[in-house]
């Protein structure tokens, strides 16, 4: 169990210190191309910053799945499924067309189309749901043209729903880190816990995420040097969707049942990562909830649902006052709060404990996010052991304005003889007020 570990931790590294080491001199190459657009009315940076950092993560994405090809423990995911191919194929369409729009601004419908070819390719290569597990009903085949739905419709909602919440500075990469670190844990448990292989190639693309999102972060954490672009936020979108699709559509639930006693017991403990309409929901809620509400608020506009505004979840986290530090961590907070408490519940669905966590740490959550609207102030005897900014504030003393000097109320106060106007007014008055400072009589 130790080796499994040990190799999953260095195919980690190994894409973390590949996308950290090769974000440096992409940013130098954004810059000298002129990938820097101009400051726009939605954004929240004040300066031009360079894009293009996608393509630092897709080079980290290429050498995770190079390590992992030549490791033992790892390496049987390639010569068992195809998976791992159809993932590179997809990610290195959805990631060119990514670079262009970064650099050329593509229109919406192109880059939705993109979308819609690189989850076709994938589905063309086997990365596709087969069947679903429905509670009460048991296991579901799909047939094709079903499977190929709703595996297009799943990668085009994920990859979009990153590419919404990309608004402020390591907020995607953070958020997308945090979900692939859930499924990794769920799909190492079913791999290596209940020995179901098709478990497997879902365990590698979550890990080569997580090391992905790490390498990038420093360099996009506020205020970020380098933002990822959409050819890194419809990347990493993608591969978030094709670990979903590949843990959803490719296990059987059948495999369970002999660990769980049937397969509807089966399927109702599989539930939260099981079924892909709840599996976006409870993993990446935030950014589904965003890009629902970002639709509904500007449909009812009458507006196109991709036109870009200011209305995103973490645009009103700083409107009602929060820092663009605290916006990002609050937006941590509930994305690790619900991914874990999906994880853990899925593990012991039967404990109270876990509900219970949950609901003290989502009111928790509800506190910070009501903070700006109430600013508590500390008694005067612990003034000086609090931070400032819980310091009662005096009123600052009012200081009564100096009078002006003789000489200057003299020369504002200098007469103009009357019938002199405009500019015969003015040259006269200057010349007043030369003969006043000089002392001759006027």
């Amino acid at each position: 169990m130790g080796q499994p570990v040990r190799d999953y931790l260095l195919t980690l590294c190994v894409t973390a210190a590949v996308t950290y080491l090769l974000t440096g001199p992409v940013r130098k190459f954004a810059i000298a191309t002129g990938a820097m657009p101009e400051i726009r009315a939605r954004d929240v940076h004040r300066e031009p910053t360079p894009r293009l950092g996608g393509i630092a993560m897709f080079f980290g994405l290429c050498a995770g799945l190079l390590v992992a090809d030549h490791l033992q423990n790892l390496n049987s995911v390639f010569e068992l499924s195809n998976e791992p191919r159809a993932l590179l194929s997809g990610a290195a369409l959805i990631w060119l067309i990514g670079v262009l729009d970064d650099k050329f601004e593509l229109d919406a419908l192109i880059k939705l189309g993109a979308q819609m070819i690189s989850a076709g390719v994938m589905v063309a290569q086997g990365l596709t749901i087969l069947w679903l597990p429905i509670p009460g009903v048991g296991v579901v085949s799909l047939t094709p043209g079903q499977g190929t739905l709703l595996t297009v419709a799943l990668v085009v909602v994920t990859i979009n729903a990153v590419n919404f919440v990309d608004g402020l500075d390591g907020l995607a990469a953070g958020m997308v880190c945090i979900a692939a670190a859930a499924f990794f844990l769920y799909a190492y448990r079913l791999w290596y816990g209940y020995t179901i292989e098709a478990a497997a190639p879902a365990t590698l693309f979550t890990v080569i995420l997580m090391g992905m999102c790490l390498g990038f972060l420093p360099h996009n954490m506020h205020p970020a040097r380098i933002f990822m672009g959409d050819s890194g936020s419809m990347l990493i979108g993608l591969i978030l969707a094709a670990s979903a699709i590949s843990i959803t559509g490719q296990v059987d639930p059948d495999a369970l049942k002999i660990f769980e006693g049937s397969t509807r017991q089966a399927t109702h403990a599989a539930l939260p990562v099981f079924i892909p309409l709840v599996l976006p929901l409870t993993i990446i809620a935030i950014p589904m909830a965003d890009l629902v509400l970002a639709i509904v608020r500007r449909t009812w506009k009458g507006q196109s649902p991709f036109a870009a505004d200011r209305g995103h979840l973490h645009h009103r986290l700083l409107e009602i006052g929060h820092s663009h530090s605290r916006a990002v961590l609050i937006m941590y907070f509930w994305s690790a709060l619900i991914a874990f408490g999906t994880l853990a519940y899925s593990v012991h669905s039967a404990s109270m404990w876990i509900v219970l966590c949950v609901v003290a740490l989502s009111a928790i959550g509800l506190v910070l996010l009501l903070l700006p609207r109430f600013t508590p102030r500390a008694p005067r005897w612990a003034q000086s052991v609090v931070p400032p900014r819980y310091r009662r504030r005096t009123p600052a003393p009012v200081v009564a304005e100096a009078a002006p000097e003789p000489s200057e109320a003299a020369e504002e106060r200098v007469p103009v003889p009357a019938g002199l106007h405009g500019s015969t007014a003015i040259g006269n008055r200057a010349r007043f007020t030369d003969r006043r400072k000089a002392g001759t009589p006027s």
